[in-house]
């Protein structure tokens, strides 16, 4: 079944200690969507300016990628300019313009508006109810938010979240949203406000799956080296989100399986800089990872029960 999801799409300028690159393209939308294409059909709605280039709207056409609410407009495209600190868990931005993503107010097309899987991707609170707000009735809708409008629109953010089924945060901006220090209370504080599920990614340590009757916690994949983090939270949303797509329902498994597949799905684009490594990464890899980061979390798997 098919997902829509509704964010930016931008160029990146990026440094680690692994070097530079500039003017990737970037944005939650193109991560999100590059990710969940492996497993589901994904519509985008999206806003770049008259510079965004031929050959990117290509890139989403080649993989299926439905770009009808693709809007262009007069103006420059979202850039970002950011510098990654020796600890990728920290990052400092250097520069920010927000271009024609400033005035941005997403329109669904019909289909769009009766499709059953949405993620609303980092956008203001008010935007994403904007976006609901045209929506039929969707199956699922995920979300994911930021300490910026933790901050500043918190009030809307709260009034939103018990129209949202999943919510998806990193571990400081859940202990933001729910003024808890410690990740379990915070997790089960959020649950409070609304959603069915919360998910806490913790960047290397893994993610924090809490629902109203479990908790699970999943590893990172463990990887020599990360080139690049930039988009690894929207990689993970958009494997996380296909495969429930793909199952078109919801159930404990689902979610827990859905987490390890995004898991998956982060440890690749961190590889390398930008998308480069989504583009070219196949099904039978994704498998195979998937396989041997299930090997890796079970004590009982059965390559070990034999011996």
């Amino acid at each position: 079944m098919s997902i829509v999801v509704v964010g930016s799409i931008g160029y990146d300028t990026v440094e680690t200690q692994f070097g530079r690159v500039d003017e990737a393209l970037g944005g939650s939308a193109s991560f999100f969507s590059v990710a969940a294409r492996f497993f589901s059909p994904v519509s985008m709605v999206a806003v770049v300016g008259k510079d965004f280039r031929d050959e990117h709207l290509k890139f989403f056409a080649e993989r299926a990628i439905d770009i009808r609410g693709l809007v262009q407009r007069e103006g420059e495209t979202f850039r970002w300019h950011g510098r990654y600190h020796e600890d990728m868990n920290q990052r400092d931005t250097l520069h920010l313009a927000l271009n024609v993503f400033a005035d941005f107010m997403p329109e669904l097309l019909p289909d769009q508006c009766r499709a059953d899987f949405l993620f609303l991707a980092n956008i203001s609170p008010q935007l994403q109810q904007r976006v609901l707000s045209q929506m039929k009735s969707p199956k699922v809708v995920a979300a994911d938010t930021m300490d910026h409008w933790i901050n500043t629109e918190r009030t809307a953010l709260l009034k939103m979240l018990p129209r949202v089924d999943i919510l998806t945060l990193n571990d400081q901006e859940a202990r933001l949203l729910a003024q808890e220090h410690n990740l379990v209370r915070a997790g089960r504080a959020i649950l409070k406000m609304g959603p069915d599920t919360v998910l806490v990614k913790r960047g290397e340590y893994g993610v924090l799956q809490f629902s109203q009757e479990s908790m699970f916690a999943v590893p990172a994949y463990p990887l020599e080296e990360v080139v690049d983090p930039t988009g690894a939270g929207d990689t993970f949303a958009g494997g996380f989100m296909g495969y429930i797509a793909r199952h078109g329902k919801i159930t404990e498994s689902v979610l827990r399986t859905a987490v390890v597949y995004g898991s998956v799905m982060g440890s690749f684009v961190v590889e390398r800089f930008s998308l480069d490594r989504l583009a070219d990464l196949s099904w039978e890899e994704i498998d195979a990872r998937y396989r041997a980061f299930i090997e890796l979390t079970d004590s009982h798997h059965s390559r070990w029960i034999s011996q």
